[in-house]
């Protein structure tokens, strides 16, 4: 029973936590970042990229609409 706990802890955090904070982290870093850590940034999507996709559907990181003063 602590193995099935163990092994669903892991696939939590594989499909949902990290890929959810991969995706805070590169809408914050994604113009300022260094080109290691750009090449860091692609590993990370490579690696968790279901996590990635199962995710997609439901987040919104567009840039926010401008407001045109008349």
């Amino acid at each position: 029973m602590v193995i099935a706990l163990l092994y669903l802890v892991l696939l939590g955090a594989y499909l949902l936590v990290i890929p959810l904070a991969l995706y805070v982290y590169m809408q914050l870093r994604w113009y300022v970042a260094s080109s290691f850590e750009r090449g860091f940034m692609y590993f990370l999507v490579f690696f968790f990229f279901p996590g990635l996709l199962l995710l997609a559907p439901f987040l919104n990181f567009r840039p926010k609409r401008r407001q045109i003063q008349a």
